[in-house]
């Protein structure tokens, strides 16, 4: 038996692992579509391996060293092995079409390294059966002679999957796929019902989690796009089949059905392709900020005759607009055009006059969850395929769809577009680049996203924008997507440790509009939270930026500015640095008495702040002011519960310093306390 400590299995233990594992591998019954050959030729050499376990296990003889590490490997061989049988039986078809290549030198490494511990067994001292011995042996050979296997058929089959996706990345409409070449390749590797549909765009959904993180960009894009391609053809082929058995039943009803009205022409559209008010098949779809989709006549009229509501969740609107969904109208198109379902063209004029009267409106509506995972999909796709404009657009359109609704940023996320959208701030076009900052900024608001976009490594690029953005829009929303982020301790830390962030809120703070510069001045109050980072504020030069928004009347963030000194006031470097102005004091006394509430507490906590240790000057500087007392006073009885204690602690110390002085007019002031 082999010693616990070292690192191995005990002897028993390790047999019953190989022959459990071995097992549940011979236990195959169904080979899948794909990788047969490698499969069952791996199962072949696992049942052969099988019966020495077994021999060994019923013998019950010690085992030397060399035979218990020979084991150990096999075991580690076997369990990948098992993973391996399980990922190509269980896991989505057309992934493994398109991995066919590595799926197979997966399958050849483990054979090698199956040959390789076979090397260091000892056979002559086993006590096993001749028979067995030979099949050991044999299989050892076959082992080292094996050579990479990759079946011909799947290469030919994933180049024209392949080909299908390429011609539709590089084309802006779906017209040029074969569908009927799409179904035979589909039908080959074992899709052949609505359900297996079903089953392989859920597997690839999975797929999707896993490769988020290590498969890249370009590989998630690629998933993405195959779950689409899934559901488009099913609608299209199992719709089909439908119809053509209605066509052999009556040929003459679907000559008159083309005429009828688009109520009874849309009947057998996919859910997803009808208005949520008229439940019609849509002709000129919109997305409203939520993200969901009506057809722009339906949503129209209902704004028109009054409602400031959305139709289903009785919410009120938010802003008035609405945005073309270019991706659902091709989808739409498309359907049409394979159903041979033609629009009327009176009623499409009709529409179009109505529509054209129309005002534009948008409304905060809650329709079906997977219309809005469809769009963010196509959108997604555009990010990652399409030319700039097609990018721009779809930036664009992400960060009006990320703009309200929780749910809407969530499924943003799960679609895939944080990835794209920080690559996308990197990009030379200034509009791009402000809608992707936009749009990350919009998804951050909720809590789950802030955790997604910091794992994308998608700070250093915000930083990268703030400090020198194409458009001082850019500039002002990394801002606030910094501030946002920032919301979450962890992120506080990391945001601070890059040595740009800081000194880049600073730049922004000094140069930025109104709006910019209060997002830069709350971001910088988040950061300084954290202990670490007050003085990094502080070197930043912050402080004297702040005391200067102070005296600027237009700046309009007195506030804001008041706030991130007194935050920066707990480390000694802010301290001495405040105490360096001359023209403070003087500003915070005239803010007791005519600041906010917020701002008369943040004035008391920075004057209370510099009249403590060795601020006798300051101290002296209020009691010769005739306004600071009385302002004191005044916030002692009728401040908040926080502005009266810090005032009542601030009299006191007036009151110290001045009987330390002999000042007839200090003491007559300090006896109206």
């Amino acid at each position: 038996m082999n010693s616990p400590s070292s690192g191995l299995l005990p002897t028993e233990t390790l047999l019953e692992s190989l022959i459990h594992e071995s097992n549940e591998i011979d236990s195959v019954e169904k080979l899948p579509c794909l990788q047969t050959r490698n499969v069952s030729t791996m199962v072949r050499r696992i049942k052969l391996l099988s019966s020495l376990f077994e021999e060994i296990q019923e013998n019950n003889a010690p085992l030397l060293p060399s035979s218990i590490l020979c084991l150990t490997e096999i075991f580690s061989v076997i369990r990948r092995v098992n993973l391996l049988i399980q990922a190509c039986r269980d896991g989505s078809c057309l992934w493994n079409l398109l991995q066919t290549e590595f799926v197979s030198n997966q399958f050849y490494v483990s054979v090698k390294e199956m040959g390789k511990a076979l090397d260091i067994l000892p056979l002559s001292l086993l006590k096993i059966a001749v028979d067995i011995k030979e099949q050991v042996e044999l299989l050892h050979k076959q082992a080292k002679r094996a050579i990479l296997f990759v079946d011909a058929r799947e290469i030919e089959k994933r180049e024209e999957l392949i080909q299908i996706m390429a011609a539709n990345n590089s084309l802006k409409n779906k017209s040029c796929i074969d569908f009927g070449k799409v179904e035979e390749i589909f039908s080959s590797i074992g899709l052949k019902s609505a359900t297996d549909y079903d089953a392989e765009i859920l597997k690839l959904k999975v797929e999707v989690h896993k490769q988020a993180g290590t498969g890249g960009l370009v590989v998630v894009s690629n998933i993405n796009y195959l779950i689409s391609l899934l559901s488009y053809s099913k609608s299209l082929i199992f719709s089909s089949e439908d119809n053509e058995k209605k066509i052999k039943e009556d040929v003459n009803k679907l000559h008159a059905a083309r005429n009828l009205d688009q109520t009874s022409s849309s009947q057998n559209a996919p859910d997803e392709y009808r208005c949520p008010i008229s439940l019609d098949l849509m002709s000129d779809p919109v997305i409203v900020a939520s993200g969901h989709t009506y057809d722009r006549n339906s949503i129209a009229q209902w704004l028109n005759t009054g409602h400031h509501t959305c139709p289903k969740s009785g919410q009120r609107l938010i802003h008035m607009a609405l945005i073309p969904n270019y991706a659902l109208k091709s989808l739409i198109h498309q359907w049409r055009q394979d159903q041979n379902i033609l629009e009327d063209s009176r009623t499409n004029n009709s529409r179009k006059a109505r529509s054209e009267k129309a005002v534009d409106h948008i409304s905060v509506v809650k329709s079906a969850a997977d219309a809005v995972k469809m769009t963010a999909e196509f959108l997604v796709g555009k990010l990652a395929m399409g030319s700039t404009e097609i990018q721009r657009q779809a930036a664009y359109e992400l960060r009006l769809l990320a703009k309200t609704g929780m749910d809407n940023r969530r499924i943003i996320a799960e679609a895939g577009a944080i990835p794209f959208l920080v690559t996308l701030l990197n990009s030379n076009d200034p509009r791009i680049q402000e809608n992707s900052v936009t749009a990350l900024l919009n998804m951050s608001i909720f809590d789950n996203n802030k955790v997604l976009i910091m794992a994308a490594g998608a700070i250093d690029s915000i930083i990268e924008v703030l400090d020198s953005g194409k458009s001082m829009g850019a500039r002002e929303n990394a801002a606030a997507a910094i501030f946002s982020l920032s919301m979450i301790d962890d992120c506080k830390v990391s945001i601070g440790a890059r040595p740009g962030a800081i000194p880049a809120l600073v730049g922004l703070l000094k140069d930025g509009t109104t709006a910019g510069k209060r997002d830069a001045a709350a971001a910088l109050f988040n950061l300084a939270v954290y202990s670490a980072n007050k003085k990094c504020v502080v070197i930043a030069g912050a402080v004297p930026v702040l005391i200067e928004l102070l005296m600027d009347d237009k700046a309009g963030i007195t506030d804001d500015a008041l706030a991130v000194l007194a935050l920066v006031m707990g480390c000694i470097e802010g301290l001495d640095e405040i105490r360096k102005s001359r023209v403070l004091v003087p500003l915070l006394i005239d803010l007791l008495r005519y600041g906010s509430a917020k701002g008369k507490e943040n004035s008391i906590t920075i004057l209370l702040g510099l009249s403590k240790e060795g601020g006798e000057e300051v101290a002296r500087r209020l009691l010769m002011n005739p306004r600071s007392i009385p302002s004191l006073q005044s916030l002692s009885s009728d401040g908040s519960l926080r502005a009266r204690r810090k005032s009542e602690a601030l009299l006191r110390l007036l009151n110290r310093c001045c009987s330390q002085t002999y000042n007839p007019v200090g003491e007559q002031s300090v006896r109206k306390f």
